[in-house]
């Protein structure tokens, strides 16, 4: 199984890049962010928990967020691999993972961390507000979002690069250049 966690702050371009590789290696993209909209959209239990905290600008807990992810990882039992997105956030997270994924005989194969600089994920953000409306994107929740990326998120890079699982894209530039860049790093696995 190909297992790989796309890596970057809000705006840089995982949710974009994850539906190209999806198409190219036949993966199946699980989007915390998408995860927790559904079940906002749905109003789960969940969702109303998750949509608090959101609204907040704070991360959802641990123990909800793993249990998503397995939740939607045993959906799919066939599956020829995953690309994670938005997760893990922090290191035991990123633990939790592992030891999840060993309990499926599988391993992440990959990280790839999109770096883009913080005035381009401004601007991106703010266009994306512009069509999507997403309540995240909004001007006070999104700078505690970046925030969080920089002063908490981050660090579970060195995590992965300790394993030399690590690898780090340009995130600016053309969509179709950043892909091909992001297939370089694949194809080696």
């Amino acid at each position: 199984m190909l297992n790989f966690v796309i890596f970057g702050p809000p705006g840089a371009g995982k949710g974009t890049q994850s539906e190209k590789l999806i198409d190219k290696y036949q993966l199946i993209h699980i989007s915390t962010g998408d995860l927790f909209r559904a079940h906002i959209s749905n109003q789960t239990t969940l969702g109303q928990k998750v949509s608090a905290l959101i609204a907040d600008g704070q991360l959802v807990p641990d123990e909800i967020t793993i249990a998503m992810l397995e939740e939607e990882v045993d959906k799919n039992p066939s599956a020829k691999g995953f690309i994670f997105d938005g997760f893990p956030r922090t290191v035991p997270q990123a633990i939790a993972l592992d030891e999840f994924l060993e309990s499926k005989g599988s391993s992440i194969a990959g990280v790839i961390a999109l770096d883009v600089d913080q005035d381009e994920l401004t601007k991106r953000i703010a266009e994306r507000q512009k069509l999507t409306n997403r309540v995240d994107d909004q001007a006070d929740k999104l700078q505690k979002r970046i925030e969080e990326y920089f002063s908490k998120t981050i660090h579970v890079l060195p995590y992965y690069e300790e394993q030399q699982k690590l690898s780090k894209v340009n995130g600016i530039g053309n969509i179709d250049d950043i892909f091909a860049e992001l297939c370089a790093v694949i194809d080696k696995y």
